[in-house]
């Protein structure tokens, strides 16, 4: 036997061919979960796309860039739905997706795929109006229009979770919807109507909304003096 100490061996050894082997394996399992995990890549160009909006099926070509607010309006023609800010700050473009509120302009068009969408125009049926968009018409809650459909919406969705809803839960529905006309008050008004919790001055649904009621200066004393100042003033009393 020699004295010498063993020299270190050199070259590939059956070790390092099954350790090989086994980390090749593995390697390619990972991999292989890996790709059947990638989702399919569409674009850039158009891509085939179903919309289930107001319960019909609507079957599009669109581009993925393409906004769902811009696939309702341009594509569809469901101009019910309104473009205001186009950044979701004002609300005006909300519809029901899945039975929850989304600002369209902020939601792709592909990304609606599957699910049921409604809009303003899906709120009617037979061509009479809701009890709450009725009860909008009487309360005087609209003006300019380009907030109405999305608060409406707004609306629904709270009267279905919550039929009897307190003034400061209305506030907190609406808060993401942005009036610029100012009908807030208004807005409170008709969803309490519409949950029967204001029910003496409602009109039947279907009929014409009521003429407005003039205002009688009289009946607010600061202002009655302050007309008749006025007119002193001038030499009219």
């Amino acid at each position: 036997m020699s004295d010498e100490p063993d020299e270190p061996r050199s070259g590939f050894t059956r070790r390092d061919l099954v350790r090989g082997s086994i980390v090749g394996a593995v390697a390619a399992t990972v991999g292989g979960r890996a790709r059947a995990a990638e989702p399919e890549s569409m674009g850039p160009g158009a891509a085939p796309l179903e919309l289930n909006v107001n319960g019909m099926v609507h079957r599009l070509s669109v581009e993925p860039r393409v906004t769902l607010a811009d696939a309702l309006r341009d594509r569809i023609g469901l101009t019910g739905t309104k473009v205001v800010c186009g950044r979701g700050a004002c609300g005006a473009c909300t519809v029901l997706l899945d039975g929850q509120t989304v600002c369209s302009c902020l939601t792709l068009a592909h990304e609606a795929a599957g699910k049921p969408i409604t809009t303003i125009e899906g709120l009617a049926a037979d061509g009479r109006l809701t009890p709450l968009q009725e009860a909008f018409i009487a309360a005087d809650a609209l003006q300019c229009g380009f907030c109405t459909s999305g608060m409406i919406l707004s609306c629904k969705v709270l009267l279905d979770r919550n039929p009897k809803p307190t003034r400061p839960a209305i506030r907190e529905a609406v808060a993401g919807n942005l009036c610029r006309c100012g009908t807030y008050n208004h807005v409170f008004e008709a969803v309490e109507r519409a949950a029967g919790m204001k029910t003496t001055d409602l009109a039947p649904p279907g009929s014409p909304p009521p003429p407005p009621v003039p205002r009688d200066f009289d009946d607010d004393p600061r202002v009655a003096r302050a007309i008749r100042e006025a007119m002193e003033e001038e030499g009219l009393a």
